[in-house]
């Protein structure tokens, strides 16, 4: 898909100030340093739409992206990341099991992992939440270009293994410096959920 229009529209914290326009929306979920903003920019042509940063745990709220008035990304709070209290870990755990139970929009989530390492348990227990309520996800792989190509498909068995993904759920090898797999999401996320 070619995207020319991108617009941060809000970041929520509760259900009444998510959009009302009704449009499909993808939840980017995945580890807080995991490089979920690299791969919405990426995704997006864009260099900084989504803020990088070198300090994991930034984003705090749900940044909706809408894409082309077409669809939303949804970028939620990276998990896994020590350095905020256990309280304010709480709360964005709420906001986000409140986003993702209960909002029809949500079509699907993609699960950032770094296909370098093993997924971790914070990984894992994402995806059983994702499967015990049985929303569709599809998990990417990022940082492809830090591993040589030959070794993919050794790296994608793990992570598959680890996760204990099942069948119509796929494992997408992502390059936020090459675009690799960037069409492929394109595709998946234009086609399969619409």
């Amino acid at each position: 898909m070619k995207v020319n229009n991108v617009e941060m529209v809000i970041s929520a914290v509760k259900p009444d100030q998510y959009p009302d326009e009704g449009l499909p929306e993808f939840a980017l979920a995945g580890r807080s340093n995991v490089g979920k903003s690299s791969f919405i920019n990426k995704m997006i042509n864009r260099k900084s739409l989504a803020r990088t940063s070198s300090k994991p745990g930034k984003t705090q709220t749900l940044n909706f992206y809408k894409i082309e008035e077409m669809l939303y990304f949804v970028d939620v709070p990276g998990y896994g990341f020590a350095k905020v209290s256990k309280r304010e870990r709480e709360a964005w755990g709420q906001m986000i099991e409140t986003y993702m139970t209960s909002r029809k929009e949500l079509q699907a989530v993609m699960l950032i992992v770094d296909l370098r390492h093993p997924p971790t348990e914070d990984d894992v227990m994402m995806y059983d939440f994702l499967k015990y309520y049985d929303i569709p996800c599809v998990v990417i792989g990022t940082k492809a270009d830090k591993i040589p190509k030959g070794k993919w498909s050794k790296h994608s068995k793990i992570t598959k293994e680890k996760l204990n993904l099942v069948p119509e759920d796929e494992l997408i090898i992502f390059s936020s410096e090459t675009g690799e797999g960037k069409e492929t999401v394109w595709n998946i996320l234009t086609k399969r959920f619409k």
